[in-house]
């Protein structure tokens, strides 16, 4: 079995490589081939007071001929990620990878693929809400994917050191605003904050917009309100069983708001042929991370290190 560590992940991983083998595991889930272990979690306090938690989630892609686990710490809100890799058609261990890195830059890939499937083509105006780790990993991600014009920020705090960086990075107008102006200006908008509250007011978002909330695993805890969920002709979300149980959105929407008819998972929707919801449809991307992106985005790594 073969140790891997955050250097030898920096090494090999990029964007594009992890979003093609996002891409081919989602679709490979939505034809019915693999499966998900679901995200579980222990929690308890150390001797010293820190809040502790364990966390557990996995997945196995056969077409792919692995099948794996990720397991990681929390303490006092800080993480730390290990992805346990394993032969399909052994069950031998392949891999224990160090999944730091892999897990940063893995929500920006999987919102790729979405906003790649998801986007209107001319879209030209990114919302970013966050200025951290997130936020910049989500700019390098969508960037390249549209004729992007402008990026909006917005943010409790270095709104404006971020959209400074962006600019210059880039070479795109940014600029930092406040919450209703993102909302309201953009075609593509992006969440990746902790906010526990909606962070706008959903009637403001314009005819045709793609919305990715991404920022929050938790029950309690929501980007988007009800007013947004209401007008989505579609919800996109990883997988189905994920998302009612752990998002926020899900959990917290008043009854009525989020129709079954409206709900489909990534992996269906790209698996079967482009389905058509009209130019001016608002679409929702509701991410709260699942074991087959952290698998997949392993599986390329370990493979990489192996050429």
């Amino acid at each position: 079995m073969q140790v891997i560590s955050e250097e030898q992940v920096a090494s090999v991983l990029t964007l594009p490589a992890a979003s093609a083998a996002l891409r081919e595991a989602f679709v490979q889930f939505g034809q019915g081939q693999g499966a998900v272990l679901a995200r579980g979690r222990a929690a308890a306090n150390s001797p010293d007071g820190a809040a502790l938690m364990v966390s557990a989630m996995g997945a196995v892609l056969p077409q792919m001929g692995v099948l794996g686990t990720k397991v990681y710490s929390t303490r006092n809100g800080q993480f730390q990620f290990v992805i346990n890799l394993f032969s399909s058609e052994t069950g031998l261990p392949l891999a224990c990878i160090e999944a730091n890195e892999l897990t940063r830059l893995r929500t920006a890939a999987t919102t790729a693929v979405a906003v790649e499937a998801l986007a209107r083509p001319d879209a030209k105006v990114l919302a970013i809400f966050g200025a951290g780790t997130q936020a910049r990993a989500h700019a390098e991600a969508l960037l390249p994917l549209r004729p992007f014009q402008r990026v909006l920020v917005c943010a409790r705090s270095s709104a404006g050191e971020l959209a400074a960086e962006l600019a210059e990075r880039f070479e795109v107008s940014a600029v930092a605003v406040d919450a209703a102006s993102a909302a309201a200006q953009a075609d593509v908008i992006v969440t990746c904050t902790r906010a526990s509250e909606p962070l706008f007011d959903g009637a403001l978002v314009r005819p045709g917009a793609l919305v990715a909330a991404v920022g929050s695993s938790k029950p309690a805890a929501r980007e988007l309100d009800d007013a947004l969920l209401a007008r989505a002709a579609l919800l996109v979300v990883e997988w189905k069983p994920a998302a009612t149980g752990e998002a926020g959105e899900f959990c917290r929407a008043a009854p009525g708001v989020i129709a079954a008819e409206r709900v489909v998972e990534l992996g269906a929707l790209l698996a079967e042929p482009p389905r058509s919801v009209g130019a001016d449809a608002i679409v929702v991307y509701k991410s709260v991370g699942i074991g087959l992106e952290d698998v997949a985005i392993a599986h390329q790594v370990y493979q990489a290190l192996q050429a």
